[in-house]
């Protein structure tokens, strides 16, 4: 089994525990990071890839308005259930979800995206961030999100706890001597050189201690 179906059959029986971690206080305030990254105005279309249980579409669906229109694609069933009843429940008529791989967009042309710890589960992250700065429209920007260890010598103890947290998270390696830590941070460089390498007006930054690191870069035109 490929790992994207190993991870889609993991978060499809987690995605109430995935719920309730994503939308902890803790966490909103790097989805926000995010939104303001993506430098949106009312009326625009932007998407998020790997939308998950919908964590982030509020804060995206204030900032393009009513009039503007939110597209999340996710392919875990689970999830994307969830999603539809945040979406349900706040009555949002411009907020559309799509069952999709996020490797292979099933949206045309959107005027932002964003990606929040998604790219670390890709077997081939740069050729998905690639796929992705081809959907936005010039002068558009791209955004992602990921956790890894942190550089901080304050937090740095805390890294071994990271270190178990990302096998216990991650199914195809909890039995195997890869690191399933090594990986996510070589698939988040993977991720950023594809970005920058086809973007301009680059902004990175680390939130919650050092653990998230933020990418985002505008399509030039």
């Amino acid at each position: 089994m490929a790992d994207s179906e190993l991870a889609g059959s993991f978060y499809g029986r987690a995605a109430g525990i995935y719920d309730r971690v994503a939308t902890a206080p803790v966490v909103q305030p790097w989805r926000d990071r995010c939104v303001t990254g993506l430098d949106l105005s009312p009326g625009d279309t932007v998407v998020d890839m790997g939308c998950g249980t919908g964590a982030t579409l509020p804060a995206l669906r204030e900032a393009v308005g009513p009039e503007g229109a939110v597209i999340g694609v996710d392919l875990v069933v689970a999830m994307l259930r969830r999603a539809r009843r945040r979406v349900a429940g706040n009555g949002w008529e411009n907020v559309h979800l799509l069952q999709g791989d996020a490797t292979r967009p099933p949206v045309g042309s959107v005027d932002a995206l964003v990606s929040a710890f998604a790219v670390g589960m890709f077997d081939d992250p740069g050729a998905a961030v690639r796929a992705w700065v081809r959907t936005v429209c010039p002068g558009g920007r791209v955004v992602l999100l990921n956790a890894v260890r942190t550089d901080r010598p304050l937090w740095r103890p805390v890294n071994l706890a990271f270190r178990l947290f990302t096998r216990l998270a991650a199914p195809e390696h909890r039995l195997t001597v890869r690191s399933p830590t090594r990986l996510l941070e070589r698939r988040w460089d993977e991720s950023v050189d594809a970005l920058f390498e086809h973007t301009v007006d680059h902004t990175t930054d680390r939130l919650g201690g050092g653990f998230v690191v933020f990418a985002s870069g505008r399509v030039p035109g």
